[in-house]
């Protein structure tokens, strides 16, 4: 895929529920992304893209089961591209959104306390 008009925000490796205090840095970039998820309508983006019969949307996809306008909803997804949670591929005038796995699962993780993160993994 190409990678179209992305700005991948790393997360922090460390959590900030690990036990041990999280760096200012990371927590930064960590409160960037979850206020990049903290809207409801990024979220129900988030939910829309992974839920398109290809994983993928337009804008145009994604207009009318928001209730939004094209530009609001542009705008929404251009603070979920810049937090690195979904990615733009520019096909001719068309641009289409994908979530970025990784990232999500990134975020997931982070907020795992670590005890349910082991029991997760063994299961």
């Amino acid at each position: 895929m190409e990678d179209v008009g992305t700005a991948k925000t790393d997360t922090p490796a460390i959590s900030p529920l690990a036990g041990e205090p999280i760096k200012r840095a990371d927590a930064e970039r960590l409160a960037g992304v979850l206020k990049a998820v903290a809207d409801p309508a990024r979220l129900r983006l988030l939910s829309l893209i992974q839920s398109a019969p290809e994983g993928e949307a337009s804008v145009s996809d994604l207009t009318a089961p928001l209730g939004l306008s094209q530009p609001t909803v542009s705008h929404h997804l251009r603070i979920l591209t810049e937090a690195g949670l979904i990615e733009r591929e520019k096909r001719g005038v068309w641009a289409y959104y994908r979530l970025v796995p990784s990232a999500i699962a990134a975020i997931a993780d982070l907020l795992t306390p670590p005890r349910k993160r082991a029991t997760k993994r063994t299961r």
